[in-house]
């Protein structure tokens, strides 16, 4: 029995680890994330965790992750 890999991402990844990924940033845009245009959070992205902003903005944190996780595998 093949065990399941572990998901990079979790609801504590900085979105700038996030951003790494070339294909992340589509997928970050689909989700409408506001901190993807602005200024000021290009100076937080590695403190912004993907948790907080999907809280803050009601954004379906789950599906994002399983998103995400399944395009860099």
């Amino acid at each position: 029995m093949e065990g399941r890999k572990k998901d990079m991402f979790t609801k504590n990844t900085p979105l700038a680890e996030i951003l790494k990924f070339s294909q992340a940033e589509k997928i970050l845009a689909k989700y409408n994330l506001p901190c993807l245009g602005c200024p000021l959070a290009k100076f937080e992205l590695e403190n912004l965790k993907l948790g907080q902003v999907c809280q803050m903005y009601d954004i379906d944190l789950e599906n994002l992750l399983k998103e995400l996780n399944f395009s860099i595998k």
